[in-house]
């Protein structure tokens, strides 16, 4: 999260950053723009379908987005219509424009 937060301030870029949540509870992590990207992060070495429910409620609402879980899980890949990527992956794209 911080990442993102620096990587807003030293590219001036004017992106909203903030989190969704419904009354029910569920909730993504962050949200960038008018709903551009969703990210979810998880802890977790091995990303599993279970991870992916929160994004799946989101992109009902939000159908143009594109949704991204971070993790410590080494395997960047794409899973449906949620990409799946490494933590150290997602800094080197994000700070080379790469998101």
């Amino acid at each position: 999260m911080q990442e993102l937060v620096a990587y807003l301030h030293y590219s001036h870029s004017e992106e909203k950053l903030s989190y969704w949540r419904t009354y029910t509870g569920v909730e993504v992590d962050i949200v960038l723009g008018d709903a551009r990207i969703a990210i979810e992060i998880k802890s977790t070495e091995e990303v599993q379908s279970r991870h992916m429910k929160n994004l799946k409620v989101f992109a009902e609402e939000h159908p143009g987005c594109k949704l991204m879980i971070v993790s410590l899980d080494v395997f960047t890949r794409q899973m449906g219509n949620i990409e799946c990527i490494y933590v150290m992956d997602f800094f080197h794209r994000l700070w080379t424009d790469g998101i």
